[in-house]
């Protein structure tokens, strides 16, 4: 019972969160930029500063869609991002940015996450039905091996998973940093701009956060029932 009241706990402060930053995001989307420059605008001028001219900027459908993607080197922005001339456009455009800037210079925690993303594919289809087959495999057999065994390789496969979500949270922040500190540097933003552009970001992050640490609740739950249907 007390891991269903914390995994509640935890979703509600998920929805909370992703709340507060939509609220962020659209307030911060009123504060239009004095230098008249879009989201993709920014993006190019802070990959050419950073010498990095092999990066395209195309635009996606959606709202808050934004990525960039190591396989064919994007920076994909949502319509609005991609479009708007405002505070939380460019704060958003510059963060993914920051993940291009990571890429090209090689950045250690970019490079161990984008390794583990297969093996993460794989954990987030094929982990809990193992671990739920394994749990009903055991209890039909009267707790047999072969239940524990598969029910403990999906468990395995769930950790991995909550190891790249936090592994995903250095890669998160260190491409705020990068974001804020070339918008501060280049002088892009007015000091309203620049506040409501880290405000918007530090609140990206915090769904980041949250996440591992319902990833971290899930491993924990079900870790606990696997290991409690031996007693």
């Amino acid at each position: 019972m007390e891991f269903y009241i914390l995994i509640g706990i935890i979703a509600l402060v998920s929805w909370l969160v992703s709340q507060r930053l939509k609220s962020k995001f659209n307030h911060y989307s009123k504060i239009q930029l004095q230098n008249g420059l879009s989201g993709r605008e920014i993006a190019e001028k802070m990959l050419h500063d950073n010498g990095i001219y092999d990066v395209k900027i195309i635009s996606t459908p959606g709202q808050l869609t934004d990525h960039y993607n190591p396989l064919n080197k994007t920076v994909n922005l949502s319509e609005s991002v991609y479009n708007e001339r405002n505070a939380s456009a460019a704060a958003v455009a510059a963060h993914e940015v920051g993940h291009a800037v990571q890429h090209a210079t090689a950045y250690e925690w970019l490079n161990l996450r984008s390794k583990l993303v297969p093996m993460v594919g794989i954990s987030s289809q094929f982990s809990q039905w193992l671990i739920i087959g394994g749990l009903i495999l055991g209890a039909a057999s009267g707790n047999s091996g072969i239940g524990f065994t598969i029910a403990i390789i999906g468990l395995g496969l769930m950790a991995i998973a909550t190891v790249f979500s936090f592994i995903t949270l250095p890669v998160e922040y260190d491409a705020s940093n990068r974001a804020l500190a070339w918008l501060k540097t280049k002088n892009m933003l007015t000091n309203n701009e620049q506040d409501g552009a880290k405000d918007a970001l530090k609140w990206a992050a915090r769904t980041y956060l949250v996440a591992a640490l319902s990833s971290t609740a899930m491993l924990l739950y079900w870790g606990f029932r696997i290991l409690g249907s031996r007693d």
